[in-house]
């Protein structure tokens, strides 16, 4: 079953590779060039690496969790829980977050902006110890030369780092990985259909109410959400960003990255917490917080009727991709 699930994972436009160190990006409508570190550029060879080691268990102290465990394809990249577990089985402190159009995104997980590029957020779950998730602290060199006794995985590495005497090295694996994290761009939602290929029939007439709701001054999502994966700011090619990453979600928690809205509906439980189980409940919160106005000016200027909570949820539902 893993191996449909890789299979499955490939996005529907990603990129064509023209040879070992050649890349061209073929992005949907709209999605503009990801910004890609120097030191780690794009290939097809490293692409197709780094999503078979996402689907591989032996990235985990026990070999028997990999990264799609808690970024599974049909939810989104997420996993349904409002903490993930790691590999021996404790709770981390929040669910995962989703890592469809990951690589327009400034800063990475919940409350570290400093956590930027992808290569630098990998570290995290694989080497944290408090909580533990993949639990490979101390054991880098382990994991390597398993992977070095495969000669299925030798030449792959020796495809994806050409000129390297000894390509499988923990550093590598990460490159990869990251490589291809930043191929899951999907861009297929009746909501993008509607923007960028003026398919005007897209969205049903209350979805087109609930995104001039979204949009509006006086309910206010979009000063939170924002930019090409309505979240926190987003990163091109050329480097520019858009708006800043965290938010105070005025509800005592501290500065929170504020999550993407693509595929919401497949990504439940919501919140930094899980708190709310559907969009309804998400809705009904938002719609009488303009009591906890004066601890954030970007939360709702007033309540939200019934009808507008209706309207809203049939725009965040056209935000899903039918691709998963």
């Amino acid at each position: 079953m893993r191996w449909l699930c890789a299979a499955l994972a490939a996005p529907l436009l990603l990129a064509v590779a023209l040879g070992a160190e050649s890349w061209k990006w073929q992005l949907p409508p709209g999605m503009p060039e990801p910004f890609v570190p120097a030191d780690n550029p794009m290939s097809e060879a490293k692409r197709a690496l780094g999503q078979r080691l996402f689907f591989e268990s032996k990235l985990s102290v026990t070999g028997g969790m990999a990264c799609a465990d808690c970024h599974e394809t049909a939810r989104a990249f997420t996993d349904g829980r409002p903490r993930s577990p790691g590999a021996t089985g404790e709770l981390t402190d929040r669910g995962a977050m989703s890592l469809v159009n990951v690589a327009y995104s400034q800063s990475l997980g919940w409350i570290k902006p400093e956590l930027r590029p992808l290569e630098a957020q990998m570290l995290e779950p694989l080497f944290n110890e408090h909580p533990l998730e993949m639990g490979l602290h101390g054991r880098e060199q382990a994991v390597a030369a398993l992977l070095q006794s495969r000669s299925d995985y030798r030449a792959q590495f020796r495809a994806a780092f050409p000129g390297e005497a000894q390509p499988v090295t923990m550093p590598n694996i990460i490159k990869a990985i990251a490589c291809y994290e930043r191929t899951l761009i999907f861009a297929g939602s009746p909501f993008d259909r509607y923007l960028y290929r003026g398919e005007h029939a897209a969205l049903s007439p209350a979805a087109r109410r609930g995104m001039d709701l979204f949009f509006s001054t006086a309910v206010g999502c979009a000063r939170c959400h924002s930019g090409i994966n309505l979240a926190g700011p987003w990163r091109d090619a050329s480097g520019a960003t858009g708006p800043p990453a965290l938010a105070d979600n005025g509800l005592g928690a501290g500065n929170l990255k504020v999550p993407t809205l693509r595929n919401i509906a497949l990504t439940a439980p919501y919140m930094h917490d899980g708190r709310f189980g559907g969009l309804e409940a998400v809705l009904r919160h938002y719609g009488q917080v303009a009591q906890h106005r004066g601890r954030d000016q970007r939360l709702p200027a007033r309540e939200l009727t019934t009808a507008e909570q209706r309207e809203l949820r049939a725009f965040l539902e056209s935000l899903t991709d039918p691709a998963f």
